[in-house]
């Protein structure tokens, strides 16, 4: 059972969720965070995420919420159950694409993500830092709707970008 936050100090929560998954599939993540966006909330459940809690709940909601999801369960707090249960009934699988949704500098890292280039090389290409890269394909993640950086070039190419 592992509880997390978007935002830590070295490494997103959405990242962490996701080395988790790869490392430990059966592992339980639950994020307790103060972000209620819809960004945040689809990409940790892309990452792995089984729970989704925000800071502002009772505690005893905290605790049923981490019980149930060390138990199996999706739980998701009464401030963000309805954002997925619009996301899932909103009856267009499209309407959720994400690339309309990408700033222009991230459409270039996806680009060049898609080229092949790893974070240095798209760093040193930009003139930006390995770490400003690694927030924008966070941000890139987000917003597509993908687990990693495989997806992401993936859904590059068949849009026709890189």
């Amino acid at each position: 059972m592992i509880v997390l936050d978007i935002q830590m100090p070295d490494l997103s929560g959405i990242d962490a969720a996701r080395e988790i998954r790869r490392a430990a599939p059966a592992a339980a993540v639950v994020m307790l965070t103060m972000f209620e966006d819809d960004d945040s909330l689809f990409a940790a459940v892309r990452a792995g995420a089984r729970g989704y809690i925000l800071k502002g709940a009772a505690p005893e909601q905290i605790v049923r919420a981490i019980r149930a999801v060390a138990a199996g369960e999706a739980v998701f707090g009464p401030g963000v159950a309805g954002k997925v249960l619009a996301h899932l009934t909103d009856g267009s699988p499209h309407a959720h694409d994400g690339l309309t949704t990408l700033t222009p500098r991230e459409r270039e890292v996806l680009t060049l993500a898609a080229q092949g280039l790893g974070n240095h090389a798209i760093a040193d290409r930009m003139r930006l830092t390995p770490k400003t890269i690694s927030n924008h394909l966070s941000a890139i993640y987000a917003k597509l709707g993908v687990a990693d950086r495989a997806e992401a070039a993936d859904r590059a190419r068949k849009a026709g970008l890189g």
